[in-house]
């Protein structure tokens, strides 16, 4: 939780004047019951002339007491909110931020659907922390304190009898208090389960409905939402004991305060005033208590999410900027040099890769699913580090480079790439200052000015998440505009094509060979057709490259190419 207050620090001095506003209009309630005593003791008591307008006098202060409680407490209140609101916003820009600069890596061991709960309900955890520090933990100590001492000072001995019940009772809040942290810990990782799948079905729910699964998906989410309800239980059922717990207790003291006071007032050694205020004075610390806790079970869920945000927040890159060991050459533009790479440290998913590509040639990387084609792009974009070997560009070393320089290099379309609900305008452009001309441009080579123009708004036209009000190439069309329109030294189009028709890919092909003559252009392909031009071709089986070399060369000389090839179009191939 420490983490918190570093938040918190910039804004100390409008905590500072919240807490004084607080503690005065704490102040001012604790003196309600002593004032009453007073008339009752003093003023009513004493039968004078001018007892009505005593009377009236203390009522007008009494009132006056209670009007600083109430004005003191909303303003405190109000500023409490606005506190909480900075200390909020700022918290989650940072969290998302640092989610949005982890590596692959880190945000495998997470999980995207862990960390999309820590954005949310784990930050709501601690906002609602943050906000009842604020309004309670302030207000119930001094009325605590104060209430006590005040009835030290009316009648010790009816004090006592009260404070006997406050060990019992911070024992309890202690103890609960312990088991509640490892218990919202679980039930946060609960949420993250159900999230999970509601995120893998509102994905997949065209999928879902097209196979008739909405059942099975019902049933999943089901066990899912059992084990949270389950979970929640338990960690609810352990943290309402608090309050009944406390409540009974602080009525067993309100029992023993009754029965003495009615002894004592019988004998004379106190008066119906003092056991009024006390009363009151009672109740006061009895509501101190309920609310300290409740800030305890509040404190419970904050910590357990504020460990799992600390988690994030203190992750360090576990891909730190490297000396360039001079080893490379400056002729090769993109080079893997005995490269070995496995995600879970036991298989190898890529097995002592090399080759070299010099600037301007096209590399083709073709094989069968889970080949390790991919991890060869993830690699050179840095998204994971080789266990082996080394990944250079323009014969540095890949660690050499900042992120800034290494994607500013780059253009890229991915297999599950993303499209935002924006217009067709502001997917292409995504963020970049980019002119209409540059836009448009990059669909013409894109193969997509055609579609986008015979929509009725035209660039205009609104996507919506995802792009499902679009078809499949066009989607593809819309993120290879996107990749291109910068202008990129390395171009990688990762299975960018496979929804394209053979002529609108034989004519994409065409329209980057035109229009990005300098770039390096890397292409990930189910299809031989949409590799065959490329100066290099790597053939990838189980992470071990099979076959490296032209078309040609590799019809002749790689028998798993030559299948391929012939499987797909008889060994004819037409542009």
């Amino acid at each position: 939780m420490k983490w918190v207050f570093t938040y918190l620090k910039p804004m100390r001095k409008r905590l500072a004047v919240g807490i004084g506003i607080k503690t005065v209009a704490t102040l001012a309630e604790l003196m309600i019951p002593f004032l009453l005593t007073y008339i009752i003791d003093n003023v009513i008591g004493k039968g004078t002339g001018d007892n009505v307008g005593r009377i009236v006098l203390f009522g007008v202060i009494m009132a006056l007491f209670a009007a600083a409680a109430a004005v003191g407490n909303l303003v405190a209140n109000r500023m409490a909110s606005k506190t909480t609101m900075l200390f909020s916003t700022r918290m989650r820009e940072d969290l998302f931020s640092k989610t949005l600069s982890l590596s692959a890596k880190q945000t495998d061991a997470f999980t995207v659907p862990s960390l999309e709960s820590r954005i949310t309900s784990d930050t709501y955890n601690v906002h609602n922390f943050v906000a009842t520090i604020q309004r309670m933990a302030i207000r119930a100590p001094i009325l605590l304190l104060g209430g006590i001492s005040i009835t030290l000072l009316m009648d010790w001995r009816l004090s006592l009898v009260m404070i006997a019940t406050l060990p019992l009772i911070f024992i309890i809040v202690y103890t609960i208090a312990r088991q509640g942290v490892p218990l919202y810990s679980r039930v946060q990782r609960s949420v993250d389960g159900m999230v999970r799948v509601v995120r893998e079905d509102a994905q997949g729910i065209r999928v879902i409905k097209a196979l008739s699964k909405v059942d099975y998906e019902n049933r999943r989410y089901d066990e899912a939402n059992r084990v949270l309800c389950k979970d929640e239980t338990r960690a609810g059922t352990v943290m309402g004991a608090s309050n009944p717990s406390m409540t009974l207790l602080m009525n067993l003291g309100i029992v023993g305060v009754v029965a003495l006071s009615a002894y004592l007032v019988a004998r004379g050694l106190s008066t119906a005033a003092t056991v009024i205020a006390f009363m009151q004075y009672f109740t006061l610390v009895s509501m101190a208590m309920l609310s300290l806790s409740r800030i305890f079970v509040i404190y419970t869920k904050s910590a357990a999410s504020a460990r799992r945000i600390a988690a994030v927040l203190e992750c360090e890159s576990d891909l730190p900027r490297r000396q360039d060991d001079g080893k490379g050459s400056a002729d090769c533009h993109i080079s893997f040099e005995g490269v070995s790479f496995s995600y879970l440290g036991k298989k190898k998913n890529l097995d002592n890769i090399s080759f070299s590509l010099k600037k301007r040639q096209r590399l083709g990387i073709i094989g069968a699913t889970g080949s390790g084609k991919s991890t060869v792009i993830r690699l050179l974009m840095r998204q994971y580090d080789a266990d082996e070997g080394c990944v250079r560009i323009n014969g540095k070393d890949v660690g050499s480079y900042t992120k800034e320089e290494l994607t500013a290099m780059m253009g890229i379309v991915l297999q599950n790439d993303f499209l935002y609900a924006e217009t067709v305008l502001e997917n292409i452009c995504f963020g970049r200052e980019l002119s209409t001309e540059a836009v448009e441009k990059a669909a013409k080579i894109a193969q997509a000015h055609d579609f986008i123009s015979a929509f009725p708004e035209g660039y205009l036209h609104g996507v919506t998440t995802g792009g499902t009000n679009i078809s499949g190439g066009q989607r593809q069309r819309l993120l290879i505009a996107r990749a291109v329109a910068a202008s990129p030294d390395i171009l990688i189009l990762d299975d960018a094509s496979s929804a394209l028709d053979y002529k609108t890919d034989a004519a994409l092909r065409q329209a980057l060979r035109l229009a990005l003559p300098d770039a390096t252009v890397v292409t990930v392909a189910q299809r031989v057709s949409s590799v065959m031009g490329c100066d290099l071709i790597l053939v990838l089986d189980d992470g071990k490259l099979i076959g490296c070399g032209t078309h040609e060369e590799l019809i002749k000389d790689c028998g798993e190419y030559r299948e391929i090839s012939e499987s797909q179009m008889g060994g004819a191939f037409l542009d």
